[in-house]
């Protein structure tokens, strides 16, 4: 049988030590049934269109000409361990915005370490990265089960969180002082970011400190995993607010319901919660440039709309149509390049555009983020956030370190950080998925 060599995952050192999880286990005979074999790999692979090389297709597939396959070491429990599950004190961290499924990731890893792995010392890091960092003055928080126990149905995160980065050297300094030897970090891309430079720190240092990342952005933009934990609670409760958008524009003659929804980069909230109500004439994203004035301008089309069908309902993603606004060249305390409010610049040009030609209409404008982001997990987010849970909790007894655990191809697999870091997924202007949205709507690409 060929064999695939998958992606390689820095380790601390050789697992020699036996999973406390082929004692539990009724029969030896079956621990196969139980644990993963290092070499279980998941593939990644492009999109390859066999026209490519013929010239024919030019970009409508977005695909190259070569196929790039990619091979990732499947997550799960090893039936040998690198760390005495008696001698580890773990640390959890939750950093960046909130998220729904922040308080499951962090139940799951707190039962997979106690239930699986019998670990006593599991340390919660208040407010992020500023947890580790003496001049804050932050508590440290033992987790048990039952301090976690119902932190399933809250949402946020019950550890709190914060915004940009600190030293690593000092963060470093806090987990040799607390004697910690796997380090959880839940967050996006900067976090990673920030994660990857604990996990140098510590290799500088040469510690034997496991560092696992669990991806976490509502936008669901981290690249090579198919999805990331909450981002279907957003689509979710994205829907609903598009639902009573609707409901709005059709109560007064002409009414327009226009909501901004979370994706600074990428549009996918914006496109799937419009799907999953099917009743959105317009999906604005980041990934789509488009104009307000003239012909095959936004404005235009809105306007034919309204004439049509006496409605329209419109979704803006929050990063859609920056470059019509003036630029900022400010960032917040994660580096992000701060935003101007897209919702209420097309709210104020809708409204400017009916005055001047004497079209009677009313906008309803709803920006539901913080609500949308704040909300506890729904039943599938919260089942993917125990499996994420679970599986880093695997990924660290068995000794890996600088990578993080995400869908992939739908098996949950070990990345390297490296893989991730300062990347970001965009809708696919030549997906199934734009095409599906155009087609919903009935927009077409310039508004014509």
């Amino acid at each position: 049988m060929k064999s695939y060599a998958p992606q390689k995952i820095k380790t601390l050192g050789k697992c020699t030590i036996d999973s406390p999880m082929v004692k539990d286990s009724h029969n030896r005979e079956h621990t196969a049934e139980i644990f993963v074999c290092d070499q279980s790999v998941t593939m990644a692979q492009n999109v390859f269109c066999p026209r490519d090389d013929k010239g024919e297709c030019e970009q409508r597939c977005n695909s190259s000409t070569e196929t790039a396959f990619k091979f990732y070491e499947l997550a799960g429990p090893r039936e040998k361990i690198y760390f005495d599950p008696s001698k580890v004190r773990a640390g959890i961290v939750t950093c960046g915005g909130l998220c729904p499924g922040l308080n499951d990731v962090v139940r799951s890893i707190v039962l997979g370490l106690r239930n699986n792995y019998g670990v006593k010392n599991i340390y919660g890091f208040r407010y992020g990265f500023q947890g580790f960092v003496p001049d804050y003055g932050h508590d440290v928080v033992m987790l048990t089960p039952d301090v976690v126990d119902g932190w399933q149905d809250i949402g946020g995160t019950c550890l709190g969180s914060s915004r940009g980065p600190q030293k690593p050297d000092v963060m470093v300094n806090c987990l040799e002082q607390l004697a910690v030897n796997m380090l959880f970090v839940i967050g996006g891309d900067g976090t990673m970011q920030g994660a990857m430079a604990i996990a140098n720190e510590v290799e500088n240092r040469g510690l034997k400190i496991s560092v696992v990342g669990v991806p976490k952005t509502i936008d669901n933009d981290i690249v090579i995993i198919d999805e990331t934990f909450g981002f279907q609670t957003a689509v979710n409760a994205a829907r609903d607010v598009l639902r009573c958008a609707h409901v709005e524009s059709k109560g007064i003659p002409n009414g327009i319901g226009l909501v901004k929804l979370m994706g600074r980069d990428s549009g996918f909230i914006a496109c799937q919660a419009a799907l999953a109500m099917s009743d959105v004439n317009f999906v604005l994203i980041p990934e789509q440039p488009f104009k307000l004035e003239g012909e095959g301008g936004f404005l235009n089309a809105l306007h034919k709309r309204l004439l049509r069908r006496k409605h329209a309902v419109i979704a803006v993603a929050e990063g859609a149509g920056q470059d019509l606004l003036e630029a900022e060249t400010e960032t917040d305390a994660s580096g992000n390049r701060r935003l101007g409010d897209i919702g209420l610049f097309l709210k104020d040009k809708i409204n400017d555009y009916f005055e001047k030609i004497d079209f009677e209409t009313s906008v309803k404008y709803m920006d539901p983020s913080y609500i949308v982001r704040s909300i506890p997990a729904n039943a599938h987010d919260s089942t993917y956030c125990f499996s994420l849970g679970h599986d880093a909790v695997h990924a660290a007894m068995a000794g890996r370190t600088e990578m993080i655990v995400g869908k992939v191809k739908h098996n949950i697999c070990h990345i390297p950080m490296a893989h991730i870091a300062g990347k970001r997924k965009k809708v696919d202007l030549y997906s199934p998925l734009w095409r599906l949205v155009l087609e919903s709507t009935g927009q077409s690409v310039v508004f014509e």
